[in-house]
């Protein structure tokens, strides 16, 4: 195993889902430049995520429709062309 790979720089940053509020503390190296006061009156790193535990159908057993970033148009425009064809 290779000695000193792993980061050094933990700290504790919050991660919050932003389909329904959820909100969780945690260690990170993860950069941000967004910050929040949880409950507890401590200012912490803020990480926004698009889809948690709290929100994945997975877990929560209601299935949702998660397109991202318009990923079927996006699909649909690239390969328009190729469907004409046949």
């Amino acid at each position: 195993m290779k000695a000193d790979i792993h980061p050094k720089d933990y700290r504790l940053v919050v991660f919050q889902d932003m389909s329904n509020g959820y909100s969780f503390i945690t260690k990170s190296t993860v950069k941000t430049k967004e910050v929040i006061t949880m409950e507890d009156g401590v200012e912490y790193p803020l990480m926004k995520l698009e889809i948690s535990h709290t929100s994945h159908p997975f877990y929560t057993g209601k299935m949702k429709l998660v397109d991202s970033a318009g990923r079927v148009d996006k699909f649909n425009s690239r390969y328009k062309s190729r469907a004409k064809k046949s």
